[in-house]
């Protein structure tokens, strides 16, 4: 039987691990949780500002969007420390994005590459491309091994009768160090370290 709490759970102890890992547990849990894009095109997303209240507190939200959540723990792990640096930056008051939250600048690098991230400029959002670091890369397999969501909400428009889409993101590795990047569309990009252009993998 499907249970989502058990999933939120799941989302909340990878935060922790997460944070524990690569920030020394200096962040504090925001409101985590697990909801459809909505028409972002986006893995996640993290709010700019606190916007859950108790009677005590509030709260940002971190989200990691419902129909991605059947991708590789490696991946799904690259999206919540994806969200987690602009967390940290809203924290610490750091503007790192623009264009509505679309372009990533200098500093949202910065920070990411800080925090277990490597990161590549694409062609139109900035420094958005991310993709876990060999040594993150390690303690994500030491850390999850096989584990996985192995659940995942269906896109819109699909459902009975329909399959689900798997078009969602384009894979590159770079044939120098092996750093992996993802986009949403055709880019080319080169290696910052190797100066050798991504390949596609199919």
């Amino acid at each position: 039987m499907l249970e989502i709490s058990e999933i939120v759970k799941k989302t909340e102890d990878m935060f922790d691990q997460c944070n524990d890992h690569f920030y020394g547990g200096e962040l504090p849990r925001p409101a985590i949780t697990i909801s459809p894009d909505g028409g972002r095109n986006a893995l996640g997303w993290c709010t700019s500002k606190e916007i859950w209240v108790t009677d005590t507190d509030k709260y940002y939200e971190l989200n990691l969007c419902a129909e991605y959540l059947d991708r590789p723990m490696q991946e799904c792990v690259e999206t919540m420390l994806h969200e987690m640096v602009h967390f940290y930056n809203a924290l610490h008051e750091i503007e790192d994005t623009s264009n509505n939250g679309y372009y990533h600048n200098v500093k949202y690098k910065e920070t990411a590459e800080a925090h277990g991230l490597h990161v590549e400029k694409g062609p139109k959002y900035g420094f958005f491309l991310t993709s876990l670091t060999p040594a993150a890369v390690e303690w994500v397999q030491a850390t999850y091994g096989e584990d996985a969501f192995r659940a995942a909400r269906l896109p819109e428009g699909t459902g009975k009768g329909k399959t689900k889409s798997k078009n969602r993101s384009i894979k590159y590795t770079c044939p120098g160090c092996g750093a992996i990047i993802r986009a949403t569309k055709e880019v080319y990009v080169i290696c910052g370290d190797c100066d050798e252009p991504f390949e596609r993998e199919d």
